[in-house]
C-alpha cells in the first residue's frame, strides 16, 4: 500500500490505532515507543518509528500530558509590581534567556505578576489547582512565602538568588560578593579612597552579599568602612537619587560611588549632576548588571557584568530536570543545587 501521508483511513488525522496496525504491534507499544519508554526492542522501535513517518502521525500532546498528570506548562512569577518589570533591564534578560532555552521543547511558558496581595492570593489559587508543572521565582525577597508554599504543594521550582546562605530550593545566582569587590578594587586602583555604596534592598540576598563584598574590599586593602558612606537603595531609579542626595549630604567630600544596580546608578548620575559634581573628575560611578543602560549613560557607565541570559537558561535547564523527575529535590531528600555564575568588571568612562 502506498503511503497515506498525513491522513488516516477515515480520511483524517491517523490515530494510534492505525500506526499499531501499520508496524504490527499493540497499541500500548506505540504510546510506550512515542514516549520514550526503554521497554521497548530496537526492533521495535524501529517498525513503530518507520510507520509514524508512513502515516505522518501527530501524537496528541495534550493526551499524553493528561495521561501523565502533566500540564506541559511552566510559570515565570515576578513578585513585583508590574511598572518594575518592564523598567528593569534585568526582568528582560531573564526573560529572554529562559525563553531561549524553552523553546527547543514543548513546555509552554506563562508569565505571572504577583506584586500585589490580591495577585498573590490569586496565584496561591492557581497553584495549589496544580495548573504547572513547575515555577521560576525571579526577584525573591527574604520573606517571600510563595518558595515555602510551593514546598508545601510539591511543586518543583528554582529561584534566581538564594533567600539567605541555608536556601532549601535549587538557584541560579551570580557571584554578588565577588562583583562586589571587583566594582570596589577597581574603584580603589584609580585612586579613589572615599567610595560610598548604594545597596539594593536589603531584603534580597543577592543585594546583601554585595554589601559584604563591599566592605571585605575596603577592609582588605587597609581601609577603614565608614557606615555613613553606605546608603539602602531599592534598584530603582528613584531610590538611586534618593540615596546619592542623602549621601551627598552626609559625605560631601565622597569621590566614588559603586550602585547597587546601573539603574540606581542612573538616578545617582542625576543627582551628582544636580550637586555641580562631574563624573568622573569628581566622583567615580560604577554600576552593576552590565546592561543596556551602562553603555547608553553619558558618560557611558562602568559596570559589573552578571551573565543574565545565562541565569535564565541555567534556571530552566534546572527546572526542567525537575520536572522529568516529577519530584521536587525537597521530597526527594537529594542536595540543594546551588549554582552560582561568575561576574566581570567593564570599565567605561565614568571611573
Amino acid at each position: 500500500m502506498a503511503s497515506q501521508g498525513a491522513r488516516g483511513r477515515s480520511g483524517g488525522r491517523p490515530t494510534l490505532e492505525e500506526v499499531a496496525a501499520r508496524a504490527g504491534v499493540g497499541r500500548g507499544t506505540v504510546s510506550r515507543v512515542i514516549n520514550g519508554s526503554p521497554r521497548v526492542s530496537d526492533a521495535t522501535r524501529a517498525a513503530v518509528e518507520a510507520a509514524v513517518a508512513e502515516l505522518g502521525y501527530v501524537p496528541n500532546t495534550a493526551a499524553r500530558a493528561l495521561a501523565a498528570n502533566r500540564t506541559d506548562a511552566i510559570a515565570l512569577v515576578v513578585p513585583e509590581p508590574e511598572t518594575r518589570f518592564f523598567a528593569e533591564p534585568y526582568f528582560s534578560d531573564m526573560l529572554k534567556g529562559v525563553g531561549a532555552e524553552i523553546s527547543d521543547t514543548e513546555m509552554q511558558l506563562l508569565l505571572i505578576f504577583a506584586g500585589s496581595d490580591r495577585e498573590r492570593q490569586r496565584l496561591a489559587q492557581y497553584l495549589a489547582a496544580h495548573r504547572v508543572d513547575g515555577v521560576l521565582l525571579v526577584s525573591v525577597h527574604a520573606d517571600d512565602p510563595l518558595p515555602d508554599l510551593l514546598a508545601q504543594l510539591e511543586i518543583p521550582a528554582v529561584i534566581s538568588g538564594p533567600r539567605s546562605s541555608a536556601e532549601t530550593l535549587p538557584s541560579v545566582d551570580s557571584d554578588n560578593y565577588g562583583g562586589a569587590r571587583q566594582a570596589v578594587e577597581h574603584l580603589l586602583s584609580r585612586g579613589r579612597r572615599r567610595i560610598a555604596h548604594i545597596t539594593g534592598r536589603l531584603d534580597v540576598y543577592g543585594a546583601q552579599r554585595r554589601v559584604d563584598g563591599y566592605r571585605d574590599a575596603l577592609s582588605d586593602a587597609g581601609h577603614g568602612v565608614d557606615e555613613a558612606l553606605i546608603e539602602e537603595g531599592d534598584f530603582t531609579e528613584e531610590g538611586g537619587h534618593r540615596a546619592m542626595r542623602a549621601l551627598l549630604e552626609r559625605h560631601p567630600g565622597l569621590d566614588a560611588v559603586f550602585a547597587g544596580s546601573d539603574v540606581t546608578a542612573a538616578g545617582a548620575r542625576q543627582a551628582l549632576r544636580e550637586a555641580g559634581r562631574r563624573i568622573p573628575d569628581d566622583v567615580a560611578l560604577v554600576g552593576y548588571d552590565d546592561s543596556a543602560i551602562a553603555r547608553h549613560l553619558d558618560p557611558p557607565l562602568t559596570s559589573v557584568r552578571q551573565p543574565i541570559e545565562e541565569m535564565g537558561r541555567r534556571m530552566i535547564d534546572l527546572l526542567l530536570t525537575e520536572v522529568a523527575d516529577r519530584r521536587p529535590s525537597a521530597s526527594r531528600g537529594l542536595d540543594r543545587r546551588q549554582v552560582v555564575l561568575t561576574t566581570e568588571l567593564v570599565a567605561r568612562s565614568s571611573s
